[in-house]
């Protein structure tokens, strides 16, 4: 090649170089944008977990999560419309036959709040002539179906301190009929404003994703398969205790530790363990499907079992989920399969257990993984 043809050869390399770093007007420009991890829940499944994403495509909280065709959860399936009462505080005096449930529908209060204003010890007598004071503040009323974090959203109040302040207890069961305290002043925000951002974690699920029973109905029993689908506002029974001991979901190298960590202090409120992609995730314990899904932004493909004796476990980063809200599982059962979703930068298990609401370190109560 002579000394002209070589300088032809490149000029024309050089024009293809340039080429690939000049934008393409018909492909949107774009940064990360924050609402990008604010989109609402999505059933999962649109997309093959191993098909690459398209990067100009907004980030979905279930991406690279497949799941069994389920209902959306009860907190979606029955949002709740912000109509709560204000009412002053103020003096009762009690008339013949009345009840203090009966007090509360009078005076626009909770039973649960004017008992507690009063120190009335269970099973709540009230007696002819005598005197309560009735608490002031918003009282929400509780429909058939409303959860509590369905009730939080409406207001834009952390469920955590609607159950401070209503002094819930476990199973924390809402009633129908039930007037709910919304602790906090009238915001001047909308309803969707308010649910916008309200960021569902853990606590809420564990303590406010089960909806209201009317007072003579009782939990449905859970589901043997996940092929017999339990609606989304039917409460689940529960087991009461404990009846097999924990192990280790998965086999692994645990990369993250219970407890502060990084140059914040952070409290991180489980372990992490590093496992190959697909690995099967098994129930630590008996128990039963308190949630399957991905709403947790952070956690990606998310599980969570209650198992009796207020413990809990809970499963996180998964790929695909193979049980059902409401399914029974035992030790040992596969319920989901390791992947990468959420926030992980690698395949991993988030694993967690908690007794009521108070995460405690799996390597605590297990044996060396």
């Amino acid at each position: 090649m002579d000394e002209r043809s070589r300088t032809i050869f490149g000029f024309f390399l050089l024009i293809l170089t340039l080429g690939g770093c000049i934008p393409n007007p018909d492909r949107p420009q774009r940064g990360y944008d924050p609402r990008d991890d604010q989109r609402p829940y999505e059933p999962a499944g649109g997309r093959p977990y191993d098909a690459p994403q398209d990067p100009y495509e907004p980030r979905r909280i279930d991406d690279g999560v497949s799941a069994l065709p389920a209902p959306p959860p009860a907190w979606q399936a029955r949002p709740v419309t912000p109509d709560a009462e204000t009412i002053g505080a103020s003096s009762y005096v009690v008339r013949p036959g009345d009840t203090l449930r009966a007090v509360g529908d009078r005076t626009g209060a909770g039973s649960e709040a004017i008992a507690r204003a009063n120190a009335l010890p269970a099973p709540f007598v009230i007696r002819a002539g005598q005197r309560l004071e009735i608490p002031g503040g918003r009282y929400h009323l509780v429909r058939a179906g409303q959860t509590g974090i369905a009730i939080a959203r409406a207001y834009g109040v952390d469920w955590s301190r609607i159950v401070a302040a209503n002094d819930l207890a476990e199973p924390y069961i809402l009633r129908v009929g039930m007037r709910v305290l919304i602790p906090g002043s009238v915001g001047g925000s909308s309803a969707a404003e308010r649910a916008a951002a309200f960021r569902l974690d853990i606590d809420d699920i564990v303590t406010g994703g089960e909806p209201a029973l009317a007072a003579n109905d009782r939990p449905v029993k859970p589901s043997a398969s996940p092929r017999r689908v339990l609606s989304a506002t039917q409460a689940i029974t529960e087991p009461s205790r404990l009846t097999s001991g924990f192990a280790w979901p998965v086999h692994g190298r645990i990369v993250a530790r219970f407890g502060p960590s990084g140059a914040t202090g952070e409290k991180y409120n489980g372990v992490k363990i590093a496992v190959p992609l697909g690995t099967p995730i098994l129930a630590a314990a008996d128990g039963v499907v308190a949630y399957a899904g991905s709403g947790v932004p952070n956690l990606g493909g998310l599980v969570i079992v209650k198992h009796g004796d207020g413990w809990t476990t809970v499963y996180g980063h998964a790929s695909q989920l193979l049980v059902q809200r409401g399914q029974s599982v035992r030790r040992g059962q596969t319920i989901a399969l390791s992947g990468d979703s959420g926030v992980a930068d690698r395949p991993e298990v988030h694993f967690e257990m908690r007794k009521g609401r108070l995460p405690v370190d799996p390597q605590r109560q297990l044996p060396g993984i």
